[in-house]
């Protein structure tokens, strides 16, 4: 059976790799090429070499939406990770109704990102509107807005990331430690969290990446307002492409810039979390 498995792989990962490389490797090559041309349509692209790079770094938009999406993904990483474990914490512990809380907690995650802006949008204008403001007048509005919209959709999903990883670790290295007269905290942070580091890699990844990702909670709740201060990294780059004529170029430019820089921020990551887990 293996050796039939083995002689017959090819015929198994074609239609795999043939869809790989008709929906990414194809249009991402494509799109690496007109980022060096000026264009409206791919049959009239003109070579311009690093032109559209040079117009997207002097775009002041292009650097304001990296700042603030550098600092929301950082803020979001930090706040979903700790809410998430502590909640992950509290539910692996014998109470009754854990299940349903894990449901609860899980359940915004199934809302789509666009429905869910819309729906926060109403709610935080409702309560900011008591006090004469609105997410689009200030941007501490938006950033915080965009804050809480993103854990409450993301904090259950890594919640359960982290459930499953507590459950992993055996019983018998707990109690060593509380035979050893291991206090609460000098247990979380010698034995819990070394050990959670593959399940700490899997969603610090996850977060990092849907942070500087985020596109559709960003146009629903904002949409850039006021005056583009709280647009992200993929809204600029859809306004730029989408909304600017003659600036396709530019847009398909930043978009590469862009996966550069997620590609290089994730692959840190994951090398600074994994040497922490061989350290284990």
């Amino acid at each position: 059976m293996e050796k039939a498995l083995q002689r017959h792989f090819p015929v198994f990962i074609l239609p795999t790799l043939a869809a790989f490389i008709i929906g990414f490797l194809g249009p991402f090559f494509m799109g690496l090429w007109l980022s060096f041309n000026k264009f409206t349509t791919v049959q009239n692209a003109t070579f311009v070499g690093f032109k559209n790079y040079i117009q997207a770094f002097s775009d002041s938009t292009f650097l304001n939406s990296l700042g603030f999406t550098a600092l929301f993904a950082i803020t979001s990483l930090v706040l979903i990770n700790v809410i998430a474990f502590a909640l992950a914490m509290a539910l692996t512990q014998k109470l009754k109704g854990t299940n349903i809380f894990r449901t609860i907690f899980f359940m915004p995650n199934l809302i789509g990102g666009i429905v869910l802006g819309y729906i926060w949008q109403l709610i935080i204008n409702g309560v900011l509107a008591h006090f004469n403001a609105a997410l689009a007048i200030d941007a501490k509005f938006g950033f915080w807005g965009l804050i809480v919209l993103v854990c409450w959709q993301q904090i259950g999903y890594m919640m359960i990331i982290y459930i499953a990883g507590l459950q992993t670790i055996p019983g018998d290295v707990n109690e060593a430690a509380d035979m050893d007269g291991a206090s609460g905290r000098r247990r979380l942070f010698r034995v819990t969290i070394p050990m959670m580091m593959p399940s700490i890699t899997i969603c610090t990844f996850l977060t990092i990446t849907n942070g500087f990702k985020l596109f559709d909670q960003n146009l629903a709740l904002t949409a850039g307002e006021p005056a583009r201060s709280t647009e992200m990294l993929a809204l600029n780059i859809f306004n730029t492409f989408y909304g600017r004529v003659g600036f396709e170029g530019v847009g398909q430019a930043k978009a590469v810039l862009f996966f550069i820089l997620v590609v290089v921020i994730a692959l840190i990551q994951l090398r600074i979390t994994r040497e922490k887990e061989v350290q284990q």
